[in-house]
């Protein structure tokens, strides 16, 4: 490429390797093209927990002129008709849509592998009747013959005491390694879609995901296997005393932790969080259940929010979701809504037709039966008493308020949310239920970071809830306020 086009020069790779010293030739029909970007889209990528189908090998595709038309869709950026001139080698190639080319009239793109349904694809991709391949990856998808690759970290700002889901530089070692990832499946060029003095100012190194994560889980768990000193544990990337003791603190509001002659030893209570694979907060808010007479809606409650959103939202009929969805939508929070969902779910057998009708995901939610039944083998195990509310989804709420209280927000009074833990400016997010609703006090999932810090999956709660869960907690917030 003309230095003048913006754009670092091309990179080679080959099967198997990341950077190479000298261009290797490959065939003509077998000739990859990869595009490269340097932020990734999406709430936070690194689920970890999807599995990325393997990528097919590119055939000769018999429908040129259709293939020439989407040549022809491309979007207008520097350098286009050198890349053009790339395309014209490849038997098949269609720009995918991305954070940086989201206007594009093409295949869209799905942060973390979300592909709705096939009818929801552009006509010119259904135009011929042999179906292109999709591949769906943590945030990007692929098709034969151009492989475009983006990333994000979950991460957010230094300092908030949040724990939010937020989309970050990648460092220089990532974009090699993911040059090398299409590499592996044949020889081509890799043209990153980012300046070479931009690639420069990446970190040469990705922070370690330990050092940047809530280490509640790895706490619980080195305390049930019984290591002596946590807070002194030899770690291979040795995270700072700060997160540890948060974690620490995280621990003693769930009751999970005592502290005899100076030595931190787990509680009856907190024995049992570790035998749950679960965040100690919701192992914490299933062994609440039985309290509150609600075992069986909490077990379910707990398994949805555990595995990827049941529910798609394709732009193209939004004004049909929102008319679907209302039957399910409850005035009492994202939890109750999801749980209508998996009732109604299971009163049809699991039928895939009635997914497909209402917008749901049909493997997910048997996913969700899956994890939901590990879930009530364990309580099982422990001889927990599966119990239900019957429909009174108060006793439900109250469980939540009960092993949420640290994921609060209040209503201020110019209309804005803030956190009561560090009175950090929070809004409702877009896709919760409560979006166009103003309640006093909810409970939250998660925290997700993009212009500006969202809430994900709320309920509503009353604020004697939360003071009748922790009132130390919240009499200590309260104190440091009016300080």
């Amino acid at each position: 490429m003309p230095e003048e086009a913006g754009f670092t020069p091309g990179k080679r790779f080959r099967p198997g390797a990341g950077p190479l010293r000298r261009a290797g030739s490959c065939p003509h029909r077998r000739r990859v093209v990869m595009l490269l970007t340097a932020g990734g889209g999406g709430g936070g990528g690194g689920g970890g927990r999807r599995q990325q189908p393997p990528l097919a090998q590119p055939s000769v595709s018999p429908y040129r002129e259709a293939v020439e038309l989407q040549r022809r869709s491309l979007p207008i950026f520097q350098a286009r008709g050198q890349l053009l001139a790339q395309l014209r080698n490849l038997d098949s190639a269609v720009l995918l849509g991305s954070p940086l080319l989201s206007a594009h009239p093409g295949v869209p793109h799905w942060a973390g592998g979300d592909r709705s349904h096939e009818q929801d694809l552009p006509g010119h991709c259904q135009t011929p009747p042999r179906r292109l391949p999709l591949h769906a990856g943590p945030s990007a998808l692929c098709l034969p013959a151009l492989r475009p690759a983006a990333a994000c970290l979950p991460g957010g700002p230094e300092d908030s005491g949040l724990e939010v889901l937020a989309v970050q530089r990648v460092s220089k070692t990532q974009a090699w390694q993911r040059t090398g990832r299409a590499g592996r499946e044949d020889s081509g060029i890799c043209y990153r879609l980012y300046t070479e003095d931009e690639f420069e100012k990446f970190e040469k190194m990705t922070v370690p995901e330990i050092q940047r994560c809530n280490l509640a889980s790895v706490m619980l768990q080195l305390l049930a296997m019984k290591v002596p000193n946590v807070l002194t544990f030899d770690f291979m990337s040795k995270p700072s005393p700060d997160h540890v003791q948060a974690a620490i603190a995280q621990l003693e509001l769930l009751g999970a932790l005592e502290n005899k002659d100076g030595q931190l030893t787990l509680t009856p209570i907190g024995r049992k969080m570790a035998a749950f694979p679960l965040e100690p907060k919701f192992a914490k808010t299933i062994l609440l259940s039985p309290k509150f007479h609600c075992t069986e809606e909490i077990l379910t409650i707990i398994s949805l929010l555990s595995v990827d959103s049941v529910l798609y939202n394709p732009p193209s009929r939004r004004d049909e979701v929102q008319a679907v969805r209302k039957k399910f939508i409850s005035s009492e929070g994202d939890h109750i809504t999801l749980l209508n969902i998996y009732r109604a779910f299971k009163n049809t057998g699991g039928n895939k037709d009635w997914c497909k009708e209402n917008f749901v995901h049909s493997k997910n939610m048997m996913l969700v039966a899956e994890v939901r039944s590990q879930l009530r083998d364990i309580c099982l195990k422990m001889s927990m008493p599966i119990l239900s509310s019957r429909g009174d989804t108060e006793s439900v709420r109250r469980c939540l308020a009960h092993s949420l209280f640290m994921s609060t927000a209040e209503l201020q009074p110019d209309g804005s949310y803030a956190t009561t833990d560090t009175h950090q400016p929070v809004a409702i997010h877009p896709s919760s239920v409560l979006f166009h609703c103003k309640p006093a006090c909810v409970v939250y999932t998660e925290l997700l970071f993009t212009n500006k810090c969202y809430m994900r999956d709320l309920c509503v709660v009353d604020a004697e809830w939360l003071y009748e869960a922790a009132p130390d907690f919240f009499r200590r917030k309260l104190r440091a306020s009016r300080n």
